[in-house]
Protein backbone atom coordinates (compact mmCIF):
# COMPACT_ATOMS: atom_id res chain seq x y z
CA UNK A 1 0.00 0.00 0.00
CA UNK A 2 1.19 3.37 -0.72
CA UNK A 3 0.76 6.71 0.62
CA UNK A 4 -0.23 9.50 -1.89
CA UNK A 5 -0.63 13.37 -0.77
CA UNK A 6 -3.53 14.94 -2.14
CA UNK A 7 -4.14 18.18 -1.04
CA UNK A 8 -3.68 19.73 3.16
CA UNK A 9 -5.87 19.69 5.48
CA UNK A 10 -7.43 22.87 5.57
CA UNK A 11 -8.79 22.05 2.32
CA UNK A 12 -10.94 19.74 3.23
CA UNK A 13 -14.03 21.28 4.73
CA UNK A 14 -16.33 20.43 7.55
CA UNK A 15 -19.05 18.56 6.45
CA UNK A 16 -18.04 18.82 2.56
CA UNK A 17 -16.35 16.81 0.29
CA UNK A 18 -13.34 17.25 -2.10
CA UNK A 19 -12.83 15.33 -5.27
CA UNK A 20 -9.40 14.23 -6.33
CA UNK A 21 -7.86 11.95 -9.02
CA UNK A 22 -5.27 9.50 -7.08
CA UNK A 23 -3.29 7.17 -9.46
CA UNK A 24 -6.41 7.17 -11.90
CA UNK A 25 -8.60 6.26 -8.93
CA UNK A 26 -11.55 9.38 -8.56
CA UNK A 27 -11.67 10.14 -4.89
CA UNK A 28 -14.06 12.19 -2.76
CA UNK A 29 -12.66 12.88 0.28
CA UNK A 30 -14.96 13.99 3.43
CA UNK A 31 -14.51 15.64 6.51
CA UNK A 32 -16.97 15.39 9.78
CA UNK A 33 -18.09 17.10 12.06
CA UNK A 34 -15.96 15.14 14.74
CA UNK A 35 -13.13 15.43 12.62
CA UNK A 36 -12.93 12.60 10.93
CA UNK A 37 -11.60 12.50 7.58
CA UNK A 38 -13.19 9.30 4.75
CA UNK A 39 -12.09 8.48 1.41
CA UNK A 40 -14.56 7.06 -0.87
CA UNK A 41 -15.15 6.24 -4.59
CA UNK A 42 -16.30 9.66 -6.61
CA UNK A 43 -18.08 7.90 -8.96
CA UNK A 44 -22.19 7.47 -7.98
CA UNK A 45 -22.79 3.98 -9.31
CA UNK A 46 -26.40 4.51 -10.31
CA UNK A 47 -25.94 6.84 -12.73
CA UNK A 48 -22.02 6.96 -13.59
CA UNK A 49 -21.36 10.53 -12.76
CA UNK A 50 -18.45 11.85 -10.62
CA UNK A 51 -20.39 13.55 -8.15
CA UNK A 52 -20.02 11.88 -4.87
CA UNK A 53 -17.90 14.82 -3.36
CA UNK A 54 -20.54 17.40 -4.00
CA UNK A 55 -22.67 14.99 -2.33
CA UNK A 56 -24.86 15.89 1.28
CA UNK A 57 -22.72 14.62 4.42
CA UNK A 58 -25.26 13.60 7.03
CA UNK A 59 -25.68 10.58 9.56
CA UNK A 60 -27.90 7.80 9.85
CA UNK A 61 -28.66 6.20 13.36
CA UNK A 62 -24.71 7.04 14.32
CA UNK A 63 -23.39 6.12 11.04
CA UNK A 64 -21.51 9.28 9.36
CA UNK A 65 -22.82 9.34 5.75
CA UNK A 66 -23.27 10.86 2.35
CA UNK A 67 -25.97 11.36 -0.17
CA UNK A 68 -25.61 10.93 -3.72
CA UNK A 69 -26.93 14.59 -5.34
CA UNK A 70 -27.81 12.69 -8.48
CA UNK A 71 -30.62 10.32 -7.04
CA UNK A 72 -30.16 10.56 -3.47
CA UNK A 73 -29.10 7.20 -2.32
CA UNK A 74 -27.10 7.68 0.86
CA UNK A 75 -23.61 5.57 1.20
CA UNK A 76 -21.72 5.17 4.69
CA UNK A 77 -18.36 6.81 5.06
CA UNK A 78 -16.88 4.08 6.72
CA UNK A 79 -17.70 1.38 4.40
CA UNK A 80 -18.98 2.67 1.36
CA UNK A 81 -22.38 0.15 1.81
CA UNK A 82 -25.23 1.77 -0.10
CA UNK A 83 -27.35 1.88 3.09
CA UNK A 84 -30.95 2.25 0.89
CA UNK A 85 -29.63 -0.78 -1.70
CA UNK A 86 -27.32 -3.40 0.38
CA UNK A 87 -25.81 -5.12 -2.77
CA UNK A 88 -24.42 -1.73 -4.12
CA UNK A 89 -21.39 0.24 -2.41
CA UNK A 90 -18.36 2.70 -3.29
CA UNK A 91 -14.86 1.21 -2.92
CA UNK A 92 -13.16 2.90 0.04
CA UNK A 93 -9.66 4.12 0.70
CA UNK A 94 -7.39 4.64 3.63
CA UNK A 95 -6.72 8.28 4.42
CA UNK A 96 -4.83 10.15 6.91
CA UNK A 97 -3.82 13.53 7.79
CA UNK A 98 0.06 12.93 8.54
CA UNK A 99 2.20 16.81 9.43
CA UNK A 100 -0.95 18.82 7.79
CA UNK A 101 -1.29 16.98 4.68
CA UNK A 102 -4.10 14.64 3.88
CA UNK A 103 -2.80 11.20 2.33
CA UNK A 104 -4.75 9.08 0.64
CA UNK A 105 -3.46 4.35 0.07
CA UNK A 106 -4.24 3.02 -2.85
CA UNK A 107 -3.57 -0.93 -3.40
Amino acid sequence: MRWHAVCREPEVPTEFGVAALVRGHPVALFRTGDDELFALGNVDPFSGAGVISRGIVGDRQGEPTVASPMHKQVFSLRSGQCLDDPETRLPTYPVRCRDGVVEVATG
